[in-house]
């Protein structure tokens, strides 16, 4: 059986996985070992964080209709708003009702006088 050398092969593999960390600090960008540890974790950490963003986003567009709706006496809260919209069956999401209610708040008003009559 003929002697294979894997210097090529775990080069490569190396400079691939150092591509990746090359933003890392100090070892975390150095050593192969730590590189790979640091990898992991950056990857558990973004898969995990993809879904608490969406979690953290609808968090903001509910505050942010909540206030305008308080504040201007259109409903008593949020969630009866958005039970009157559903009752009507007018599907508008989160991220629209927020949009509209920084932007525009007359059009807010439109939509919740739609509901009321």
């Amino acid at each position: 059986m003929t002697r294979v050398k894997r210097g090529y092969t775990a080069r490569r593999r190396r400079t691939k996985i150092r591509l990746f960390a090359s933003t890392f600090r100090g070892a975390h960008s150095r050593l192969t070992r730590t590189i790979t540890q640091q990898k992991m974790r950056a990857l558990v950490s973004s898969h995990r964080d993809r879904g608490r963003q969406k979690r953290d986003f609808r968090r903001l567009w509910i505050t942010r209709i909540n206030a305008v709706t308080r504040e201007n006496k259109v409903f008593h809260s949020y969630s009866i708003l958005i039970h009157n919209l559903y009752k009507k069956q007018l599907l508008l999401n989160r991220k629209i009702l927020a949009q509209i209610a920084i932007s525009n708040k007359n059009c807010l008003y439109m939509i919740s006088n739609k509901i009321i009559k």
